[in-house]
């Protein structure tokens, strides 16, 4: 289990299509970088000084993000992704 701390967000990008609205299939080196992903945990609201903030992305969010944010790593074979929360632009409401 991963529990970010401070006002840090553990997302798992979800993956990117590989077939265009025509049908065309995109090779794996032409798609782009995830941008929407889950939120699978959340840190404790902290900011570096110690202050609380309030989170607002809650744990199985569905969220778009930066394109190039956070540190990115794979946990049992998920691309999982930490960022911070002001990394995250918009959470998806179904």
């Amino acid at each position: 289990m991963i529990k970010p701390i401070f006002n840090r967000v553990l997302v798992e990008a979800l993956e990117p299509e590989s077939m265009t609205l025509g049908g065309i299939l995109v090779p794996t080196v032409a798609q782009e970088q995830p941008q929407k992903g889950k939120v699978m945990a959340v840190g404790d609201g902290k900011n570096a000084e110690g202050k609380i903030v309030d989170m607002t992305v809650q744990v199985g969010d569905l969220v778009i993000f930066a394109k190039y944010s956070g540190s990115e790593f794979i946990e049992d074979g998920k691309k999982m992704l930490i960022m911070r929360e002001s990394d995250i632009f918009a959470i998806i409401e179904e």
